[in-house]
């Protein structure tokens, strides 16, 4: 949400041309962060948050992207607050995909197969 509060604030400083192209674009791309992230964690599987999360972490690269534009055209410099809290966002958004990933990824080798092992089951061929 801090993201989201830093990309409102520096957009304004965008000229009035780019209103309905990088501003626009940049704005969908980090409401869509936080709000995919909500979205996954009401579903109800680990499978879907994950999916979600995976939307996230697209939506913020998108972000990252569109914030290069902005320095590469002087909009923006490397040095504001939305640079550092990008690279936070990877980095708990990331620590969160790890983490339910090896949460179920336990879930998996600790749950029984539905398909029986072949060597425990008898032969009929013989």
């Amino acid at each position: 949400m801090a993201l989201v509060e830093a990309i409102y604030r520096a957009t304004k400083a965008l000229p009035d041309h780019e209103r309905f192209n990088l501003t626009s674009q940049m704005l969908r791309a980090a409401v869509s962060i936080p709000s995919n992230t909500a979205e996954g964690a009401a579903r109800k599987s680990t499978v879907e948050y994950l999916r979600y999360l995976s939307i996230s972490r697209g939506s913020l690269a998108e972000l990252d992207t569109q914030c290069e534009i902005a320095v590469r055209l002087g909009y923006f410099s490397r040095s504001e607050d939305h640079v550092e809290l990008v690279d936070r966002t990877y980095a708990k958004l990331n620590a969160l995909m790890q983490s339910l990933d090896r949460r179920l990824s336990q879930k998996t080798s600790n749950s029984e197969s539905p398909i029986p092992n072949h060597e425990s089951r008898p032969s009929h061929a013989r």
